[in-house]
């Protein structure tokens, strides 16, 4: 289940409605088997788009259990490493290690200009300052130099850590590091780099993942699909048509999972692509070819009324 929180045109009182209802949902999911929670960040969107995803995760962490959390991306070059590593480690404590963050260059000249951050030499601070960060991590148990951060993470060695990406440079940031890599596609030769820049670092490859740009990833389920498209259909659009406006800006489009070229809600629906509202069966086809089953309820700005109606569809759907 993912949550952004974007919501064009919301008002102040609607937009701290839709950080409470987020909560709430992550600890529905949490009760009903959810794989994962989901949160990402982006700055300087009129939209109100999360920016501060390790905050909510946080407070999703509180209201769960045992789901997986998932903050991706923290765009590491607009962030304090030392000020990141402390958050980390209390976002690992309050989720008693059940929290991933997945770090990226991020693609938008606005988000490095509100942080006073050189978006052309983006990769040059990221490589700086993950190094840095990864130094204060395993630092933290007090084996190394002061100054450190505190107290020790929960989670041995450090807090869960993957970086993300589309290209082979990401895969090898990533390798030589001694982290995860979370790609945004399954392109030929990402494996292939992470796990050999690993290896040659010293390093044993960890978790590597690699979305097919073929998956659903946001999915609403509906018996009436025509109902279901009349009624999310423009919410969905919001999602696809942001998303690919910003990364068609960044010459990212191309082969990048969860991306859709639709320009209007026929469109969407017709292509059956990164973007569905299905039946019961057809959900339950999806997480049988997929494996996943991609949620989205408050998919761009939808009332929470609708999205709850359609995340107990889901949860009926599975049998959860």
């Amino acid at each position: 289940m993912r949550f952004d929180l974007r919501a064009p045109g919301a008002t102040a009182e609607q937009r701290a409605e839709l950080h409470r209802t987020a909560i709430e949902m992550a600890r529905f999911g949490d009760e009903h088997g959810c794989s994962s929670i989901v949160l990402s960040e982006h700055h300087c969107s009129d939209d109100g788009y999360l920016p501060s995803p390790i905050t909510l995760a946080a407070a999703v962490a509180a209201v769960t259990e045992s789901v997986p959390i998932v903050v991706g991306a923290t765009l590491l070059p607009l962030h304090e490493p030392a000020r990141l590593a402390e958050d980390l480690i209390t976002l690992d404590h309050i989720s008693r290690g059940r929290a991933m963050t997945v770090l990226g260059l991020g693609y938008r000249p606005e988000e490095y200009e509100l942080h006073g951050v050189d978006y052309a030499d983006r990769a040059k601070v990221a490589d700086r300052k993950l190094e840095h960060l990864l130094e204060l991590l395993r630092g933290a148990d007090g084996s190394g130099a002061p100054p450190r951060v505190t107290p020790a993470p929960f989670s041995s060695p450090i807090p869960t850590l993957a970086w993300g990406g589309r290209s082979r440079a990401a895969a090898r940031r990533a390798g030589r590091n001694g982290i995860g890599f979370f790609a945004q596609t399954d392109a030929p030769g990402l494996q292939e780099a992470y796990v050999s820049a690993a290896e040659a670092a010293g390093h044993e490859p960890g978790l590597c993942i690699l979305p097919s740009p073929d998956t659903p990833f946001i999915v609403f389920v509906d018996d009436d699909v025509d109902r279901g498209w009349d009624e999310v259909g423009a919410a969905l659009l919001v999602d696809a048509e942001s998303y690919r406006s910003w990364s068609d800006a960044a010459g990212t489009t191309e082969g990048t999972a969860s991306l859709s070229a639709a320009t209007t809600v026929d469109d969407l629906r017709a292509a059956e692509a990164s973007h569905r509202v299905v039946t019961k069966e057809g959900a339950r086809r999806i997480v049988a070819e997929h494996g996943i089953l991609g949620l989205h309820p408050l998919c761009g700005g939808l009332d929470p009324e609708v999205g709850w109606r359609y995340l107990r569809n889901a949860v009926d759907a599975l049998g959860a």
